[in-house]
Order: structure tokens, then sequence, then C-alpha cells
């Protein structure tokens, strides 16, 4: 990677040094002029430090501050069913002002100061204030209606709701986050109104107290004032997301299906409805259970002794198993790996499973299940609505997880899954053998005496929380009585657990790689040694194939659609090796039935296509900037010129990054400008030739951005080196005094280009010219500024019947991905035009080969990104 440094544009005029800290501002000074510059939003927040203020001086002043105002008060100030049917019409907005307990303070007050400054800022005072009054008393109302609705309906769960009362803030300032999100890019817009709802829902379903229904309310309150005020520019829907995006909110979801349960653990009195089985998250046997157990003694009372001795030892953490699994596949599905997609699908399969067969033993034998002397039928129905319950949240996730499969396509390397297996499966293994082979050596400390076919058939009981046993393996397990079998009992299965959780995330967080590891690296080695066309850096993403001829002189990246082999650009290898290249990797395809199709190539890839007896055509046009007798003088510079005179005007400069190791700060804006392109255009992304966010996760790929003196940036440009041979260009990785060299590229190709819709406009014409003269500083030779698709200059020639096809289908595409507009942008650099062709042995696979290119290409398109392309075609 490169470090940050200004271009040489910038560099002519350098920035005057950074002010000197005032005398005497040193050590705690300093720290707390740091923590001023964070509370600075706060400061200029009056509302809601007036509601901060308010919140906490009324609290203290009628000790509320404990655990939650009085009862006597809260019947007079406090929101439900009751204050309503009692005609009490103030408690809606009275109820703002007190918690139910010390927790709800604190973060009831977290979300006023985030959401509440946020909303200021970008808001007024005047709007905030609006919405937090609208957004408290219609949110208290819509809350309450639904639990009165629910009620009357006979949900047993909402009829308990309707006696209650509460109050909380939190309400007034979910409100306003979610009437905040539609002042926010697309990116953060569609974040925080997923997390607006599923996090409310998810506490709203698993702690189930009224408060957590009117926040959820209120976040729908918030997002209908929003959908309303800002009709002209904004609707009430998700906004579309690219796939690196998509990923991102399915983690959310899944993320949120595990700490919904985790938080409600927190509280004495969880009643959600998907809180009633204790073994999602379980938890120990009550003193009331262990009395009752144990009134006769026996093997009943010493198993439920032995299970409160596991959740008061640190093997607990077994009873959040399932939580903690899904919190770290949802980091594996934030990166879009396909392992991490199976894993958690299976996660939810397995638990279904589980579900369907207690379901099923329910049915089959209510007596195991129902108390004496109470009514049967009842609790029997009763445990069948609260398993039916349960299902509903995984199914819900498997449903979202298909849908969005295709997302997750990103593979680990094969050594990274094979040490994973092993870890993971030597963990297990030595669980087993130390569970059988001591309990056994110990198995006098069994009640009763432990055999070994009892020890192998207790070993599921092991990784399952001890919750679990009585529903799926009654009795398989003998039950430990001693200090060693205890030990065994306890953390066996603990030890698992947290090895295999561990290596599960250290696996998800190491690089991502190609299907064929071994293959890639063999081919990142080749073209690094010897280069290719401008192109040839493509090569290197992930998706491609690779075939090598026989001397492994030259390769072929290629992709296989529809039974055509498309490749990536010319061959790449040694120079004398690539055109024979072509004619290997042809016979390779004919041998497995499939069409080569070279795409995108140069004119020298054409000529040998052209001497096989292919047909040709071209699909677009390189453009070339030589370096080194690049200036920036006369008229035909003059857009150049002036974007860089604008840029140092307007205190903009161009800084060089890796974007793996950019400032979090840094490549968050560039994230959601891309996001915020992506939702605008509400197309598919394009892939193929075409980089996005997954291909700038590079450390070789060079990102410059326009950086103003906020740090806010305005614009960003990516570029892929262009490896020359070593033999010829002078910077190859040959060996000088017998040390080998790092490659190093003789040119350079553009890739991302993105624009913050408000931002500096002539940011892209600085940040090419700003690129260009440090390219050519650093000794460069050329940049490229890549091709344009389905858009080339005029030939004066005239063209073939499938030529003007193209040609046609540029214009028709131009509307909507504007082609024809970069290519005539890219020549405000005056470079040199080079053709790109694609090469075909039989015209008659054309169908086949479009089909291929389209699948490329967008190979995420969903059926109503189609039918809204096919829309805008047809406009």
């Amino acid at each position: 990677m490169t470090t940050s440094e200004a271009s040489a544009a910038a560099a002519e005029d350098p920035a005057p040094p950074a002010p000197l800290a005032p005398p005497g501002e040193h050590g705690p000074v300093r720290w707390l002029r740091a923590v001023g510059r964070a509370f600075e939003p706060v400061r200029r927040a009056p509302v809601t430090v007036f509601a901060v203020v308010a919140l906490w001086a009324v609290g203290a002043f009628t000790g509320s501050l404990g655990g939650g105002p009085p009862r006597s008060l809260l019947d007079n100030v406090g929101v439900g069913v009751p204050a309503l049917a009692d005609g009490r019409w103030w408690t809606p907005l009275t109820s703002v002002l007190w918690c139910s307990g010390i927790g709800n303070y604190i973060g009831s007050t977290l979300l006023l100061l985030l959401l509440g400054s946020a909303a200021e800022q970008r808001m007024g005072s005047l709007r905030t204030g609006m919405v937090f009054f609208l957004g408290q008393v219609l949110g208290s109302l819509l809350g309450t209606g639904v639990v009165k609705l629910g009620s009357l309906a006979g949900e047993d769960w909402l009829d308990g709701l309707a006696q209650d009362l509460t109050a909380t803030p939190a309400v007034a300032a979910c409100a306003v986050g979610a009437f905040l999100s539609f002042r926010l890019s697309a990116l953060w817009r569609r974040r925080l109104q997923l997390i607006l709802i599923v996090f409310p829902l998810m506490l709203a379903l698993y702690v189930g107290h009224l408060q957590g229904v009117l926040v959820l309310a209120g976040t729908v309150v918030g997002l209908g004032i929003g959908a309303l005020a800002h009709r002209e520019t904004h609707r009430l829907r998700m906004p579309h997301a690219s796939h690196s995006e998509g990923r991102v909110l399915v983690a959310l979801v899944v993320a949120a299906s595990a700490i919904g349960p985790l938080v409600a653990t927190l509280y004495k009195d969880s009643l959600g409805p998907f809180n009633v089985l204790d073994l999602y998250v379980s938890g120990g046997p009550s003193a009331q259970e262990i009395a009752d157990a144990c009134v006769s003694g026996g093997t009943e009372c010493a198993r439920i002794q032995a299970q409160d001795h596991f959740y008061g030892s640190p093997a607990m953490l077994m009873g959040i198993a399932i939580p903690l699994l899904l919190l770290v596949l949802a980091e594996g599905l934030r990166r879009g790996l396909r392992l991490s997609w199976r894993i958690t699908v299976a996660a939810q399969l397995l638990w279904l499973g589980l579900m369907a067969y207690l379901l099923s033993d329910i049915v089959s034998h209510a007596d195991r299940y129902v108390l004496e002397g109470s009514d049967q039928a009842d609790q029997k129905a009763a445990m069948i609505q609260a398993v039916v319950e349960q299902m509903l949240l995984p199914l819900l996730v498997l449903v979202l997880l298909f849908l969005t499969r295709r997302l997750f396509d990103q593979l680990l390397a094969r050594a990274t899954v094979t040490w994973l297996l092993g870890t993971a499966g030597g963990a297990l293994l030595l669980a087993c053998l130390a569970y059988v082979g001591i309990g056994y050596a110990v198995r006098d400390q069994f009640t009763p005496d432990a055999t070994f076919s009892k020890l192998v058939s207790g070993l599921p009981t092991q990784f399952f929380p001890p919750s679990y046993e009585p529903f799926f393996f009654q009795g398989q397990a003998p039950v430990p009585v001693g200090g060693t079998a205890l030990a065994l009992y306890e953390y066996c299965g603990m030890l698992f657990w947290v090895v295999t959780l561990i290596a599960l995330f250290v696996a998800f967080r190491r690089p991502l790689t190609h299907a064929d590891d071994d293959a890639a690296s063999r081919a990142r080695a080749l073209l690094s040694a010897h280069g290719g066309s401008t192109l040839s850096y493509l090569t290197t993403w992930p998706g491609n194939h690779y075939w090598f001829s026989a001397d492994g002189r030259a390769a072929v990246a290629y992709r296989v659609h529809s039974t055509v082999a498309l490749t990536t650009g010319d061959p790449f290898g040694e120079e004398s090796a690539r055109a024979d290249a072509i004619d290997g990797f042809a016979e390779y395809c004919d041998e497995r039935g499939w069409t080569p199709c070279f795409y995108s190539v140069t004119a020298d890839a054409k000529a040998r296509t052209d001497a096989l007896g292919w047909s040709s055509v071209q699909v677009a046009e390189d453009t070339v900037v030589p370096l080194p007798e690049l200036a920036f003088t006369g008229k035909k510079w003059q857009d150049v010129r002036t974007a860089l005179n604008k840029a140092k005007k307007e205190g903009i400069t161009a800084e060089w990054h890796s974007f793996p190791e950019a400032p979090i700060a840094l490549t968050d804006q560039i994230r959601s400008i891309s996001e915020e392109w992506v939702a605008d255009k509400g197309l598919p992304e394009m892939g193929f030739t075409l980089g996005g966010l997954d291909e700038l996760d590079d450390p070789y790929v060079r990102c410059l951005l326009a950086v103003d003196e906020d740090r806010t940036v305005h614009g960003i440009t990516s570029w892929m080196p262009v490896y020359g041979d070593a033999g010829s260009s002078g910077g190859g990785n040959g060996e000088a005094g017998g040390a080998p060299v790092e490659p190093r590229p003789v040119g350079w190709t553009l890739d991302f280009m993105r624009r913050r819709s408000d931002g500096f406009r002539g940011s892209m014409e600085f940040l090419i010219a700003s690129a260009a003269l440090g390219f050519k500083e650093e000794g460069a030779a050329f940049l490229s500024l890549s091709g344009a698709p389905l858009a080339r200059s005029d030939t004066g020639e005239p063209p073939a019947a499938l030529q003007r096809l193209l040609d046609y289908a540029g214009r028709v595409l131009e509307p909507v991905y504007g082609f024809r507009s970069l290519l005539n942008f890219k020549a405000k650099f005056q470079p040199t035009y080079r053709p790109m062709y694609m090469c075909y042995p039989d015209p008659a696979a054309l169908p086949n080969i479009t089909r291929a290119i389209g699948k490329a290409y967008l190979p995420h398109m969903k059926p109503a990104q189609g039918v809204r392309l096919m829309r805008k075609l047809t406009a």
C-alpha cells in the first residue's frame, strides 16, 4: 500500500502547518478539549439537552431514579390502557418525564443524546421538538391501541399488558430517529430504519414489556411522519441496496435475533411470546424447582442439583451458546461468506427440527409436560402455542437467508477451512474422549454407576445446555454426583463451544479467496512477474477460474456461464507465450464442451483469433494517457486546470490510501457515497469488468480521495496496477544484488469512480489529474482510464450488423448507466483510444454468449430490478 500523501498539484502550494497548541495545553487539558469537541453536537442541541435535564431532574425530585416512579405517581403519569380508559388523557405526554428504572434512564438518555442531537443538527431544534412531541403522543396512543386490540382478540401476552402502565421518553427518541433517517444518506437511512424496527421488535417479542411495544410504535409513527414530510423525495420503503450493503442488513437481522434473547435475560420478569420455553437462552432451576424435585430424593434430585451447580459455574456460558453462535455467524454474513450462510441455515434448521420434535412429543405424550391436578387440555394447548411461537423467528430468518442467498458468494481460503475443521473437529473429539474415558475411570461418581454404553449414549447431552435434557434426551446421560464427574459434566461441552466459536470468528476475519486459492496465487505471481493488458489486474478478482499453459508461462482467467467460458481480458504471462495461450485455451474449452469467448481483449489477441478464423466485434474502447510528456497546458486542458484551481481554493486536497487500512472515518464515507449512488439508481450493480466496494478491499489497489478541511470525502477513484515483463520493463521482480525486488507497476488503470452528490462538482477531473501527476513523478509510463462497455469513438467506417446492434444497445442503456457519457468525459484527458474486442469462434453461439455476458455483468439482479430496468429502457 501507499501512505497518505498530497498529490503533485496540491504539493505545489502546500497547506500551512497546523497551529501549535497554546502554551500550557498539555496532558489533561488536551484530553478535556477532545472531550469537549466530542460533545460539541450536544451543546448545540437545546431541545435534547432540555429533555435529558428534565428527565433526570424530575426523576430525582420524585425519587424515581432507582426503581421507577412510585405506584401512586405512575397511576397519574404513566400511559397504558387503564389510564386512557379512566380518562387520563394527559398520560401519553407526561410519560416522557419518567422511566421504569435506572437501566431505562441510562438507555433512554443515550438514545436522546445520540438521536436527538443528530436530529437538531440536520433538522433544526423547532422541527425536532415537534417530532419529539408528536412521536411521544402518537406512538403511545398507537402502542396502547395495539395492546387493547390484542387483548380483545384474546392474545394472552397482550391481554396481560392491557393491565400495565409505563413511562419512557424512548418512544419519542425512536420517533425522532426514524424521522431523522429520511435526512441521511441512503446507506445510513437504510441502516437506521432497520435498526429502529428490528431491535425494538426483538425486545418486544422477548422481553415483552409494555414500553417495548410503545417504543416500536414510536418508530412506526416516526417513519410515517417522515414519509409524509418527505413524500416528494422519498418513499417509505427500504431503498435498493448493493449486494455488499445487503450482506450488512442481513447480518443485522441475524444479530438482532440473537441479541433480543440475550437482553431478555437481564430482565427477571421477561414475558414476551418468544421467551417462554427457556431453551434459546437457558437458565438454571429455581429454588422452588429444586425443593420440589428433592422432596423424595433420588436420581431426579441429583440431576437438578447438578444443573444448579452447572449454572453456578463458568459453564453457564453454554446457556447462551445459540445466540453467541448467531452473533459470530453474523460477522461472517457481513463479509458475504458462503460458509457462514450455510452454517446459519443449518443452525436455523436444527432449531426448527428440535422444535418440531418437541411439538410432536407434546402431542403424543402430553402427560410428560403437564402438571397433575390442573387442566391438562389447557396446559397442552399452551405448550403447543409456545412451541409454535418459538418456531416463527427461525422460520422468518430462514426465509430471509434463502431470498438473499446470492449475496453470500465469498469463499475462505482452503487452508483456512481445513484449519477450522481441524480445530472444531479436534475440540469435539477431545471433549468426547475426555467425557467417556475419564468418566468411565470415575464411573462410581455417577448415579447410578456409569457404564461405557451409558456414557456414550449421553454424549449428545454434553453439547447442549442441561435445560434441553428433559425435552430431548430424557434420562440418556448418567447423573454426576462426584467432583470429577461434575467437572466433566460442566466443562467438556463448554470447552468445545468456546474453541469452536473462537475458531469461527478468527476464520471469518481472515482474507477471502478464490474457488481455487492455489491457482489464484499462482496466477497473481505470473501477472506481477510478466504483466498483461491494462485490464489484466481484473483477473485477480474473486469469481475467476484459471487455465495455465502446459509450460506455465501464460494463463487465462475465465468464468463459465451457460456453457460459455468467458475470459477476463487477454491471456497474461510471458509476452511470447500469450498468443499460443489462445490456442491452448480454445482446445481446453473444446474438450469440455464449452464455447470460448475472449472478452475485452486487445488488438493483439484479436489478430491471433482472426488467424484462427474467429469472428469479432468491438465492445469497448480503452483510453490510455501517456505520462512522460504530460503537461496540462493549452486550451484543450482548460477543464482540468479549472478543476485543479477550484479544488485548491476550496481547500480540497488529494490523499492516497489503501482501502483495507484507511481510517474508518474515510471508509465509512466511501461506503455511504457508493450506497447513495446504488440506491438512487434503484438498479442492479454491474460486475465482471466493473469493480465495486469488494474490489476496493485489496492492499495493491490505490485509492485517491478528494478530502476537504473538515475531512469530508467529496470523491474517490481507485487505481489498479499494470505490470510489465520483468525482463523488459525494468520494474519487474528480478533480483538486484541477489535480493528479490518487489514487482513495480509500469502503469495504472482506473476502476472505481464515485462522487458525493452534494460535493465538489469537479472532483473527478481533480482526482484523475492529481493521479496522473502523481504517477508521472513515480515514473509510471501511462495510466488507463479503462474502457466503457458498449461505447466507442466514431471511426468513420460502416459498422457490421452485430456492431450496429451493440451500438444500439449502448444508446438504449445510456440513460441508465451512462457508458457513452463516461467515454465523452474521459476525452477531457486527451487519451489515446485503443479498441477492445469480443472474439468468438462460432456466430451461432451468440445467443448463449449474450446470456453469459448478461449473467457476468448482472450476477445479483432480482426480478423487481429487472422489471425496473426494462421500464427505464422502454421509457
